[in-house]
């Protein structure tokens, strides 16, 4: 790997991780927090933006592997939250809260898969 394409993994790893913090807060602050929504809410996000990226790189040769590097890896791995989520998760199964935790998997991982796939699907139909 070379220097540049772990600057550019780098760089979008901490506004990422940047975007993330600020979302998290703002989702949980307007919403009742009774399951963590912040972390879903950026996992949902990120989710649904890495299948518009990967759908839009399959059509163009415009982004370098860097861009590329930037923007998948960097950003959006440091924006979607999985380390969280699975701690949250936890925190829920100590405190009795098992309808709550079973919940919370569930929308993480079967919203996030179906948010990455209507991005790379919607783009690809209606945008490409």
């Amino acid at each position: 790997m070379s220097w540049q394409t772990i600057l550019a993994i780098g760089s979008g790893g901490f506004l990422g991780a940047v975007v993330r913090a600020y979302l998290n807060g703002q989702i949980n602050h307007h919403l009742p927090h009774t399951l963590p929504y912040g972390t879903l809410g950026v996992n949902l996000i990120g989710s649904f933006i890495i299948g518009v990226l990967f759908a839009y790189f399959s059509y163009t040769t415009l982004f370098s592997i860097h861009a590329k590097s930037f923007l998948t890896t960097g950003f959006l791995g440091a924006l979607t939250t999985y380390s969280t989520f699975a701690m949250e998760t936890v925190f829920l199964l100590s405190g009795g809260q098992i309808l709550m935790a079973a919940t919370n998997m569930a929308l993480n991982l079967f919203g996030s898969v179906l948010l990455a796939g209507s991005g790379y699907y919607l783009f690809r139909h209606f945008l490409a």
